[in-house]
This record gives C-alpha cells, structure tokens and sequence, in this order.
C-alpha cells in the first residue's frame, strides 16, 4: 500500500498542470480579495485597529479551507483516470485487498491535501508580510499544522462519498470544475456569511469546509478579537458576520466546531466503508449467480 500511495504522490507532482488546476480554486479566492474584495472589506471595518491584517488573517482561514477541498478532489481523481486506462484492475489482480486499494488513493490525497495547505500558507503569510507587515506568532504554527492535517483527513473522507460513485474521467472533470468554482462561496471567502441571505447562510453552514474555514480563523484571529471587542455584542457581532463563528442556535466556539468536524469525519468513513462492504455482498451475490 505504500508503494501505491507513493506511485500517487510521484504522478501528482510530476503533472504541473493537475497541480496548477488543483489550486486554482484556491488562488481566485486569493487573488480575488487582494484585487476585488480588501478594500471594501478594510472600509467596512475601518474602526477596527489593524483591519487590514484582520482582513488578511480572514481570507487566509477561508482559502486554506479551499485548498484542502480542491487538492484532495483533483487526487482522488486519479483513481478514476486509473480505472477508465484498466490499471485499477491490474491492482485488482494482486494480493492487495480492494479497500486497501482505496484506502492508498485516500491517504495520498490527505497528504498532498496536508501539503499543498502547507504551501499556500507560506506563500499567503509571505505576501502578506510584504505588503502589509502581517505575521502569525510562533506558538500558532502547531495548531495551525495540526488543523491542516485534520483539515485534509475531513476533504478526502468527504470528497470520497463523491469519487467513489463516479466512473468516467469526462464527469469527474466536471464534477471537478464545479466543486473548484464553488469552493470559495461555500466556504465564505468571496463573501462573509453574514451579508448573504439566510438561505445561502443555510447552504454555506451545511457544507463541511465552512467549520474548517471556521477554526483557521478561530486559531488565528481570536486573540485580536477578544482584545480589540472585549467580550460584548460587538464582539458577537463580528464573529457572526464575518464567519469566524458559525451561529446555528448560538456561536459555535472553537471545542464546538472541532467536535463539528469530527462528526462529518467520523460519518464520511463510516458512510464509505458501509458503502464498500454492500459492494462487496453485490459483487459475491452476482458471482453466485
């Protein structure tokens, strides 16, 4: 299995284009608020002492979030292009069970996943050091790999309830183009939760991307915000607008929106190992036959 998982991560990298495709997603968000969306942002909240930073830190949360969504997709479709060129069943033929088979195109996605989140915190912390002086203390940097490693386990149990149905290359490139553009609503980065529609804010909260996008900024941002609002309305106000907390029946705070996250894990790997095992019986049934 950890050949095969290697085999995954050699033919990522070497395929500079899956790679650019992989983070485009995440690189219009980016590139859309530095363009677009900051200065308008920045004025809102111009009271706010280093708005621009804050600003930063928040599309910096939500397009980590993206990044692990679109990166572990793009992976786990290679299991497809596998199958469409009859290599998945060359594995077949070998002593390696099918779900462990599956099991290697899952963590060398969560790895790339882990990766690439890795990358594009470092080149978003850099720019962002240029132009605005921005820089995260040192004792963040462990949460912050941490969540990237959750962050990826969470996109690929997810995207795998998708993949796993899908087996033609022509509709996972679709499938593919659309979560990639999707993404950063999905997550509110293009937008703050707070201005869109209650609807849309339903959607968005429904979508297990938004609660990691929610604990980058929780991590991040929480020790600026508890000293800029104190603890008051003002405070509350923000957190809900902006998304850093994710309000069902209150604010989420950050142990609520880990527990979140556990749960939607713990359910996509049940979901895909029940999903293997009914399979398994289909295919025993059909042979018996």
């Amino acid at each position: 299995m950890r050949s095969l998982c290697s085999r995954n991560l050699l033919l990522y990298f070497k395929n500079k284009t899956s790679v650019f495709f992989s983070l485009l997603g995440a690189m219009i968000s980016f590139i859309l608020f530095v363009v677009f969306l900051k200065q308008n942002m920045v004025q809102e909240w111009h009271h706010m002492p280093d708005s621009i930073k804050m600003m930063d830190l928040w599309l910096i949360g939500g397009t980590l979030s993206v990044t692990a969504i679109t990166t572990t997709l793009t992976t786990l479709g290679r299991m497809i292009i596998d199958e469409s060129r009859g290599v998945l069943n060359d594995f077949y033929l070998t002593d390696v069970s099918r779900f462990k088979i599956k099991i290697s195109y899952m963590l060398s996605a969560a790895m790339i996943g882990f990766m690439m989140q890795m990358m594009m915190l470092a080149v978003m912390l850099g720019y962002f050091a240029l132009a605005d002086g921005l820089a995260i203390l040192w004792p963040k940097t462990v949460p912050l790999v941490i969540l990237a490693l959750i962050s990826a386990l969470v996109s690929v149990a997810v995207n795998m309830l998708i993949v796993q149905f899908v087996h033609r290359v022509e509709t996972m490139n679709a499938i593919d183009s659309v979560i990639s553009a999707a993404a950063g609503f999905l997550v509110g980065t293009y937008i703050p939760i707070g201005v869109l529609p209650h609807f849309a804010q339903v959607i968005i909260k429904l979508t297990p991307g938004a609660y990691v996008s929610s604990l980058y900024r929780q991590i991040m941002m929480n020790d600026q915000t508890h000293s800029i609002f104190g603890t008051g309305h003002s405070l509350t106000v923000f957190n809900q607008q902006m998304g850093v907390q994710l309000d069902w029946t209150h604010l989420l705070d950050i142990n609520q929106t880990y527990q979140v996250i556990g749960w939607i894990f713990l359910a996509g790997i049940l979901l895909i190992f029940v999903t293997e095992l009914i399979r398994k019986s289909h295919a025993a049934v059909t042979m018996t036959n």
